[in-house]
């Protein structure tokens, strides 16, 4: 039903500040088109798109890209999916947008916003390989039944490293974990290594044990350092680490078993 997973789509009132953030931490940027007329810029890891809008939206948004989308609306009516944007026509550039039972936006576009990426299939993040876009949700099950007809497919409940429920695509991985976890949406990589990335991260300046206040004016820090005491439960400080983006999104940083 939803086509391609296209971006993350997120919601930033200083796009420069958000795009210095994710190239510090190793992302490139695409080459946008001129669907938009706000800001609008794309950083990738090579895995993950993420689309950073200067407006107003809901946010982060799931967005994929489904050619001719306005002759799929009666599908989506037929599955009971109430649409809180319907632009469509010839004389339009064509998005629809829902949510889910507990408020998570996805997007679907007729078509791409970005070109692809030339990148070294080895260039890596500090962040590590992206595992999934994870969100909050009360009901496991509820959230199970809305999203396997759209294209995920649930595996196993997992207890480590925290609660959670995986759900695969041909495209991205989401997951489902308590709000107890974090009451925001994560995205979550992991590797084996991840002490060490954490390290690095400290060295640049990204990461500490405390949080600092923002400073005001010109020459202010443009990251934002996230308390270690936030990690999910259980999680160890010292091997994991939980990033707040300058626009608010969260990356969740996991120390991964070897092999």
């Amino acid at each position: 039903m939803l086509g391609r997973f296209h971006e993350v789509s997120i919601e930033t009132a200083d796009i420069r500040r958000s795009v210095e953030f994710y190239e510090s931490l190793g992302f490139t940027q695409a080459t946008t088109a001129d669907t938009w007329s706000h800001p609008y810029g794309v950083l990738t890891d090579g895995r993950l798109f993420l689309g950073l809008q200067q407006r107003r939206m809901e946010s982060p948004t799931l967005t994929f890209v489904k050619a001719g989308i306005a002759g799929c609306l009666p599908e989506f009516e037929s599955r009971g999916i109430e649409l809180t944007v319907c632009h469509t026509g010839d004389e339009v550039f064509n998005e629809i947008a829902f949510r889910d039972p507990f408020g998570q936006t996805l997007a679907v576009l007729e078509a791409r916003t970005y070109s692809p990426v030339t990148r070294d299939p080895l260039a890596e993040s500090v962040c590590g390989y992206f595992e999934e876009f994870s969100m909050p949700v009360a009901d496991f099950e509820a959230a199970r039944q809305f999203w396997e007809p759209l294209g995920f497919v649930a595996t196993q409940e997992a207890d480590e490293p925290y609660p959670h429920l995986p759900l695969t695509s041909d495209h991205l991985d989401i997951a489902f974990h308590r709000p107890r976890t974090c009451d925001a949406p994560m995205l979550v990589f992991s590797e084996a290594d991840m002490p060490a990335r954490i390290a690095r991260l400290r060295e640049l300046g990204i990461l500490d044990n405390a949080r600092r206040a923002a400073p005001e004016g010109r020459g202010a820090e443009r990251r934002v350092i996230r308390t270690q005491s936030a990690l999910p439960r259980g999680l160890d400080s010292k091997a994991n680490a939980l990033l707040e983006a300058p626009e608010g999104t969260m990356l969740l940083l996991l120390h991964a078993a070897e092999g």
